[in-house]
């Protein structure tokens, strides 16, 4: 017996920012770890047949993490993430910029806000991501973001299964 746990996926333009509600069947601990550890992030934060490869990773404020997406064939859209603010498995923020393989920022980038709660074993992350301009904001739209999130957030959820 599966319930339906809650999703919401808006976008504002008028606002230049996405709102992302989404619920897991996982303890609070388990699920801050999937957004905030490299070796749990590679494994879902890409639309499969895509992959996600991290080159590093520190997360404190002030770090970053510098990845890619991968196709099957190789071709890599590289991305880095920089945080600004952590209070441990409550929220944490980042500036999320699209950027070259030698880590040249394409800008202007994006502010992402996520905030995790827990309530009788079921963890919600809400997400806020708010675009610089609306341009960044339907560029993430042409490349598919809302079904490649959509798509990322079902693979960690099937993969907190296996670890709940």
């Amino acid at each position: 017996m599966k319930n339906k746990l809650q999703f919401d996926f808006t976008v504002d333009k008028t606002a230049k920012t996405v709102f992302i509600n989404k619920a897991f069947a996982a303890e609070l601990s388990v699920v801050w770890d999937a957004f905030t550890q490299q070796e749990i992030l590679d494994k879902w934060w890409a639309p499969k047949p895509w992959a996600s490869k991290t080159k590093y990773m520190n997360f404190e404020v002030g770090g970053k993490r510098f990845y890619a997406m991968v196709s099957p064939e190789g071709q890599e859209h590289w991305s880095i993430q920089e945080f600004t603010s952590i209070s441990s498995k409550t929220n944490f923020k980042m500036l999320n910029s699209f950027a070259d393989k030698d880590e040249n920022p394409e800008l202007p980038g994006s502010q992402w806000e996520y905030h995790f709660s827990e309530q009788n074993g079921i963890t919600t992350v809400k997400i806020t991501i708010y675009n610089e301009s609306l341009a960044r904001l339907e560029k993430m739209i042409e490349m598919g973001f809302q079904g490649g999130f959509t798509m990322t957030l079902n693979y960690l959820e099937a993969l907190l299964t296996t670890v709940s």
